[in-house]
């Protein structure tokens, strides 16, 4: 019974091997920080057509003080009428360096997905004043590829805080 569980033990390691060894799929890595970077340069302008194309039709939105956001439709109305709703008042957000990282999110027919990690902090530009830095915050990205395009399925965005909390590693 012990060799069978062994074998069985060391068949499983062998099979997800490959995953693992996936960890540093550097053409994953440049899709996804690409679209990533398109993604933030249109949040960064608040242009809600653009950014509402890369999430998909059942995103779902976690926020550690908003709460939660599901469906596509609800998220681009909470973007044009809350975060976008004011031109008075506009978000920028960096990602602090070196704190993004990405993994790949495979099964036995390959890469499906990817979840993209970070952190990063934000600035407020308000009554066209100086921006200034705000806060800081973490995120991760579900990045799902379905039918050859990748979007972004599950959003989290948390352990928001004052922007000098950021840690360096």
């Amino acid at each position: 019974m012990k060799q069978t569980f062994f074998l069985l033990l060391a068949g499983f390691l062998a099979l997800t091997q490959p995953a693992a060894a996936q960890h540093a799929d550097p053409q994953l890595a440049a899709t996804i920080l690409h679209l990533d970077s398109l993604f933030w340069s249109a949040y960064n302008r608040c242009d809600v057509d653009e950014m509402i194309r890369f999430f998909s039709d059942d995103v779902e939105f976690y926020h550690d003080k908003g709460g939660l956001t599901a469906g596509r439709a609800n998220f681009e109305n909470a973007l044009r009428n809350g975060l976008c709703g004011n031109p008075d008042f506009r978000l920028r957000r960096e990602a602090v360096p070196g704190t993004v990282r990405v993994f790949p999110l495979a099964n036995a027919n390959g890469i499906y997905g990817a979840i993209l990690s970070g952190e990063h902090v934000f600035y407020i530009r308000e009554n066209n004043r100086p921006e200034y830095l705000d806060g800081h915050a973490s995120f991760t990205h579900v990045w799902l590829l379905t039918d050859g395009v990748w979007k972004m399925a599950r959003v989290l965005s948390y352990d928001h805080g004052p922007a000098q909390a950021i840690r360096r590693e």
